[in-house]
């Protein structure tokens, strides 16, 4: 098994069970470092390498299982290429506009985007070759109740409000504080998608038919 994006590699050392082989892949170094620590087992491997790079360095056919939560971005052909035939793909994915009624309270309005879009997720790995088994969809809302917890978000989730800061969102803060006292708790939807393809096995090759005469 490998998981890409994985990482400090917490959630791995949490699985009740492990693969006779484990390969964390995390391209972030300080991560790397982290999840070294917490896979510290004899059967569990960390490589510095990221979900988007044009070419994970494992061979062919190396894996019967690759995972990722919320990857950067999903190169499906290396996926295809690592997977063995018959081996699957889990991932759970960041879903189209998730959180963006917070990003257009900061920003104002925003363009469309599909590049997050799960149908568009399975179209790229069905031309990958793998076969998509399952593809869910969830929107789930998402409460703040007060401005810090906003201020605590935002500079965690650095993508929803890029270059943010309570200086410079100073204005916008403060009027979301105020509707947050009058109206109550400020919502939002985040968006995730769950897939899960597989790699075909070749077709067996067809037999003659025994006793045939020509």
């Amino acid at each position: 098994m490998i998981d890409l994006d994985a990482g400090g590699g917490e959630l791995l050392a949490g699985l009740p069970k492990l693969p006779p082989v484990l390969v964390a892949a995390e391209g972030y170094m300080p991560n790397v470092l982290v999840a070294a620590g917490h896979l510290s087992r004899p059967s569990a491997f960390v490589v510095a390498a990221q979900s988007d790079t044009p070419v994970l360095p494992f061979r062919d056919d190396a894996f019967d299982l690759v995972t990722s939560r919320h990857p950067i971005a999903t190169c499906w052909g290396e996926i295809a290429r690592v997977l063995e035939p018959g081996g699957a793909y889990l991932s759970q994915q960041v879903g189209p506009g998730s959180v963006r009624e917070l990003s257009e309270f900061m920003l104002g309005p925003l363009p469309s985007s599909s590049a997050r879009d799960p149908e568009r997720a399975r179209a790229a790995a069905e031309a990958a070759g793998l076969s998509v088994d399952d593809l869910r969809s969830e929107r789930l809302r998402t409460e703040f109740n007060d401005v810090g917890a906003v201020v605590y978000f935002l500079r965690l989730v650095i993508w929803i409000v890029p270059g943010f800061s309570v200086d410079g969102f100073r204005d916008r803060l403060l009027a979301l504080h105020q509707q947050i006292e009058h109206e109550g708790p400020f919502v939002a939807y985040a968006t995730r998608f769950l897939i899960r393809a597989t790699k075909p096995k070749p077709d067996p090759k067809p037999r003659g038919l025994a006793g045939s005469r020509a």
